[in-house]
């Protein structure tokens, strides 16, 4: 018999939303446990997986011009990352701020406190003099928390190209919300990742090596362990596919037979047709035009693109009027 225990509940509460609907879908936050966190650090890994590498050669070179932008108001500012996760890359921008003696305090923000834990430990022998405060929230609650500070500059960050884990709709709505939290003059730096050549996309989403198909399989093993569910893992297969015309890149998890789940903390049992599909990710690929539609609808301004060599991805500074 499983417990449902308080930080189980939003998780039950997740899978049986997502997985009674017509088509089934569940929500990519689930990935992320202990062991989907080091799993994702794998396929950042990969070389098949181009927007970190892509994002690191962006703090890399143009680390100074990001500083001096975020410095340009000559206050002290909170720099608050939505998603941080091991914040490899962050890391990169806050050595170099830390080196250039400027004001500033980290606010990581995560919905994993694991991964948060690995950061706040990893910072504190790399950069013992960064005031640093984590928050173990989902981004709608860390925005709160953060909006009801009035007496602080925030500059948001939301990289990795997160932004695409939403539909234009609800990237839309995201924004608008971020939007909402932040002040005059507030800052926000999103990552981008853009439309491309379609196979350099699919690679990144169904390499050879497996990776993405364990991340995407071991969602099933945590509801094993956390749910009590009986998912056999090898009556399922991973399936991405990418969109070149929305932009969108999707991986599901497929049925391979006709079978029965139960899901013993909701006392439930799920039934799947052979072929049926999960919905576990979407990730979607932006242009220029998209983005702007984006910043206009939120009334934000657009201050500064920020490229790697490819033009694979940007980095974009947004202002609140």
């Amino acid at each position: 018999m499983v417990i449902l225990e308080n930080k189980t509940a939003p998780v039950a509460a997740a899978v049986m939303a997502g997985l009674t609907r017509k088509p089934k879908q569940l929500p990519s936050w689930l990935f992320y446990d202990e062991q989907g966190d080091a799993i994702f650090q794998s396929i950042m890994r990969m070389p098949e997986y181009y927007p970190t590498r892509c994002e690191y050669e962006i703090f890399q070179k143009q680390k100074e011009a990001i500083r001096q932008q975020f410095t340009a108001a000559g206050t002290p500012f909170r720099l608050v990352e939505l998603g941080a996760g091991d914040g490899l890359k962050t890391e990169l921008l806050l050595k170099h701020f830390v080196d250039q003696h400027t004001d500033f305090e980290y606010w990581p923000t995560d919905i994993s406190p694991n991964v948060l834990a690995i950061l706040q430990e990893r910072l504190e022998h790399s950069l013992p003099t960064l005031t640093s405060s984590p928050i173990a929230h989902r981004h709608e609650d860390a925005l709160r928390t953060v909006a009801e500070d009035h007496e602080h500059r925030h500059i948001f960050m939301f990289l990795g190209a997160n932004i695409g884990n939403y539909s234009l709709l609800e990237a839309q709505a995201f924004v608008n919300n971020l939007a909402g939290a932040m002040h005059a003059g507030d800052l926000l730096f999103m990552g981008f990742d853009l439309k491309k050549d379609p196979r350099v996309i699919q690679a990144a989403y169904d390499d050879p090596h497996g990776i993405t198909r364990s991340f995407n399989l071991n969602l099933l093993t945590r509801l094993n362990r956390e749910l009590g569910a009986n998912f056999d893992i090898d009556a399922f297969e991973h399936a991405p596919y990418y969109d070149p015309e929305t932009g969108a890149a999707k991986s599901y998890l497929v049925s391979l037979r006709n079978q029965d789940v139960h899901i013993e903390a909701t006392h439930q049992i799920i039934h799947f047709n052979a072929w049926e599909t999960i919905h576990t990710e979407v990730s979607l690929k932006y242009d220029l035009t998209m983005i702007e539609s984006l910043a206009r609808k939120a009334n934000l301004e657009i201050v500064r693109h920020f490229a790697d060599s490819r033009d694979y991805f940007r980095d974009i500074l947004f202002r609140k009027p």
